[in-house]
């Protein structure tokens, strides 16, 4: 109710203003002095355009006064720290272009306002050397600036190092799905005719070997080691999603029936992250950045972050996906009947 009272309120401001503006121009015609007039207006609003620069000016730099280290965090992957870098390249490169146009721009408001009746605008149709100009740089900055996104793009989609951790990510609406390959470090094979959410959600073969020890995770919660690269396979089992790491600077499109790949190496920790933020709530955030239904605003998973200790002791913890549906073995009882093979 207050914003539309303000909304209101500045909408009859206004009014006001623009009505004692025309009835300005009224008298001004009644008197014979609407050439003075005119000039006064024109010379009134040159000073403004130009004091409205310098305004604009401070409000850009008090808001980044105001936000800075709120908006974006330390990068926490040592691949996000490069897109950190070429991001800054890029608001330096645009920010001296916008300065220059603009400070150009009201400049010559201020400076070629009309001041007598004589005065006349000068058109320039065409110059070849300003067209050069004008065309060739930006285009050789753009080059610059995409191949610079290129090779982190490469970086970061190209083959793990062979030290690299593996996690399975899968999206489905509306939650994420995480494999972990165990002990023996390869996932089982799997097929979509298999899926079946209340045994098998992600379509398991559990006839092969490799898929005994699989870790499934269905609360969209991966665990990393700092300092230790990961590589992400992820997929989706019905629309695309999108895999978003804004803290890491990364996402990566989950499309059905296609694989896709990133890789990186976290360099803060979550407890770590915590004291930075001072926020003890503080969660590395897995978010859909890809618009995948009436849900999608729920679809949300996290990444805690930790040392090798703490991930060995939560991985001892984990139990294979498979195992819950194997039969209970009594323990106290012989493992081989040893009155039948007397018997036989």
């Amino acid at each position: 109710m207050s914003i539309f009272i303000t909304v209101a309120i500045t909408f009859l401001v206004l009014m006001i203003v623009y009505q004692i503006a025309q009835a300005s121009e009224y008298a001004a015609s009644l008197r014979g002095t609407e050439k003075e007039r005119e000039k006064s207006t024109n010379k009134t609003m040159a000073i403004l355009l130009v004091l409205f620069f310098f305004a604009g000016l401070y409000a850009i730099w008090l808001c980044h006064d105001k936000l800075k280290g709120q908006l974006l965090l330390t990068s926490a992957s040592k691949q996000g720290e490069a897109y950190d870098s070429m991001f800054l390249v890029t608001v330096i490169v645009t920010g001296i272009v916008f300065l220059i146009t603009h400070a150009l721009l009201f400049w010559f408001a201020f400076k070629y306002k009309a001041t007598n009746d004589n005065q006349k605008s000068y058109f320039l149709a065409h110059n070849n050397k300003l067209e050069l100009i004008w065309t060739t740089i930006p285009a050789i900055v753009m080059a610059v600036l995409v191949a610079i996104g290129l090779r982190n793009w490469m970086n970061i989609t190209s083959a793990a190092p062979k030290d690299a951790a593996v996690v399975e990510i899968t999206g489905k609406q509306f939650n994420w799905i995480i494999r972990y390959p165990g002990k023996d470090n390869v996932f089982g094979k799997r097929n979509y005719k298999d899926i079946n959410d209340a045994t098998n959600i992600l379509g398991i073969n559990d006839k092969d070997p490799a898929s005994a020890d699989d870790i499934v995770a269905q609360n969209g919660e991966v665990h990393m080691v700092v300092g230790k690269p990961f590589k992400f396979i992820i997929g989706s089992r019905d629309v695309i999603h999108d895999v978003g790491l804004t803290h890491f600077r990364l996402k990566m499109d989950a499309v059905p029936g296609i694989t896709t790949t990133l890789w990186f190496t976290p360099t803060i920790t979550s407890a770590k992250m915590k004291e930075m933020t001072k926020n003890p709530n503080f969660v590395y955030e897995i978010s859909c950045d890809q618009m995948c239904g009436k849900g999608h605003y729920s679809m949300r998973g996290t990444i805690i972050v930790e040392t090798q200790e703490e991930y060995d002791a939560w991985m001892a913890k984990q139990s294979p996906y498979f195992a819950a549906a194997a039969p209970a073995v009594d323990s106290t009882k012989p493992a081989v009947d040893s009155a039948a093979v007397a018997a036989k």
